[in-house]
């Protein structure tokens, strides 16, 4: 057989949140019923994400997770930022929910990872290619967002980018990236 479609199910404590949610980043909603088990599916191009409702269930202790491959990922990424600050002003960089944003790598953007209102980690990542030679700086970053971003240790995420900051000349071109993603996370750090 070919062709199959398979389409996990992720836990949310109220599919009205999570349908809201991903109406903001540019979802519709193609299937939603209230009884006798509360489930919601959204839309976007060919992106189909679906949820159950489940009673007391906890967003900060899940450990749903869910893969998105697509070509790239900051074409997205501006689209779900730019529906993000229409509805909050702002993007939300800590809590739940939150976004990261992509990594800048070799003259390229890497993923960046969406945390719903469920707790669930939606993880948007470019298409495999050739890996390609990475200065100290790009491989820190690298490391630091696999720490923070994808593990949700930002304080270890913190500690690599500063060690290697610490070593810089100042004159790589992922410097000033390394800065800002640095900055980023002291703000997530401290909840702002």
């Amino acid at each position: 057989m070919a062709n199959e479609l398979t389409i996990p199910l992720l836990p949310c404590p109220s599919i009205d949140e999570i349908a809201s949610f991903y109406q903001m980043l540019g979802f519709e909603i193609t299937y939603r019923q209230t009884r006798p088990n509360p489930h919601v599916a959204v839309r976007r191009e060919d992106i189909n994400l679906h949820f159950f409702g489940m009673d007391d269930y906890d967003p900060a202790q899940s450990y749903s997770s869910c893969l998105v491959i697509v070509a790239d990922t900051s074409e997205l990424f501006e689209a779900f930022a730019a529906g993000m600050r229409s509805v909050h002003g702002k993007l939300l960089v800590s809590g739940i929910p939150r976004m990261t944003r992509p990594r800048l790598r070799n003259d390229r953007h890497t993923g960046f990872t969406v945390v719903d209102p469920g707790g669930n980690w939606i993880r948007i990542n470019k298409a495999a290619t050739e890996p390609e030679a990475q200065t100290k700086l790009a491989k820190a970053m690298e490391n630091a967002a696999r720490q923070a971003d994808a593990r949700g240790d930002e304080r270890q995420g913190l500690k690599i980018l500063e060690g290697a900051l610490k070593r810089a000349t100042g004159d790589e071109p992922e410097f000033q990236a390394v800065r800002d993603y640095r900055d980023e996370l002291v703000e997530r750090i401290k909840g702002v």
